[in-house]
């Protein structure tokens, strides 16, 4: 069972599973399924009884979290703990899936799963909560945290970018904010990887914490220069990425300024390739794109 129906990883996951004709995946979400609603997911895991659970649903609105940081934590940490009981209940395992906004944002390198964690505010606070709600409920878990996720599925910044460039030719972009762009059908097919080891009898990562994002670091402003040279390959709208500063941007929620993560744990646990943003970019603005002139 993979909870967030509708969002950018859950449909991913969905389009991905087709290739693992051996697993059946049962997306779960609104209105059957809603997180907000204490019981809600519990419910859905009992009628199921699915091997493992993959909680991909959240409250990601940051800014918003800061508002009603108690809907963010209902979302992000009471429900993924409901869902980790539940899981541990029928006998499955649960994939939790986390943010680097656990972090403070400081220095320069990538942050690696023990690092100390210091959420900036009411969102990455949340998601530490529910971390640890996941943890206290089901021994046979794996937190995966990731970052700046990216899909032709839903919001994302990609989408943003292009919708900009078709309305000016230049767009202000953060370029003192650093992290790695990851490809949620990229992500997805990492996160299978785990599920088809672990339906073969596999036992590894249980217990942990790990990161997968993409390979290669960039700024918010690089991404979008590399947005815009893929939808100019392909026909769309370019502009050109203004590099401004994080305190030209100001917003109700403090961002990392270093959302770096080291996913060298994952991969060399379940022998998964480096997720590569860049060879995956231009496939997903050309969907964007398509949808967009449909």
């Amino acid at each position: 069972m993979v909870t967030g129906r509708e969002g950018q990883l859950a449909r991913s996951l969905v389009e991905k599973a087709a290739s693992y004709p051996g697993l059946e995946l049962l997306p779960a979400g609104r209105p059957e399924v809603d997180l907000e609603q204490p019981g809600s997911v519990s419910r859905a895991i009992w009628a199921t009884s699915p091997e493992l659970v993959i909680n991909a649903a959240a409250y990601t609105a940051v800014d918003q979290a800061e508002a009603e940081p108690e809907r963010a934590f209902r979302i992000n940490a009471d429900a993924a703990g409901e869902a980790a009981a539940a899981a541990r209940e029928v006998g499955a395992k649960i994939i939790q899936i986390s943010t680097d906004y656990v972090f403070p944002g400081t220095g320069d390198r990538a942050w690696r799963p023990d690092d100390p964690v210091a959420p900036l505010g009411a969102y990455g606070a949340s998601k530490l909560a529910g971390e640890e709600q996941v943890r206290a409920a089901n021994p046979d878990h794996l937190i995966v945290r990731t970052a700046w996720v990216f899909s032709p599925f839903g919001r994302n910044f990609v989408r943003t970018m292009l919708r900009l460039a078709g309305q000016g030719r230049e767009v202000r972009v953060v370029a003192d904010q650093r992290g790695c762009p990851t490809g949620a059908l990229d992500l997805s097919e990492a996160l299978l990887a785990v599920a088809a080891a672990w339906a073969g009898g596999s036992n590894a990562g249980t217990g942990r914490t790990m990161h997968l994002a993409g390979q290669e670091p960039c700024s918010w402003a690089d991404f979008a220069e590399a947005i815009f040279e893929a939808s100019r390959a392909a026909g769309g709208p370019v502009a050109r990425a203004i590099p401004i500063a994080t305190e030209d941007f100001p917003t109700p929620a403090r961002r990392p300024a270093n959302s770096l993560l080291d996913s060298g744990v994952f991969h060399a646990t379940f022998g998964t390739a480096p997720l590569d943003w860049q060879s995956h970019l231009p496939d997903v603005v050309r969907r964007l794109l398509q949808e967009a002139g449909s």
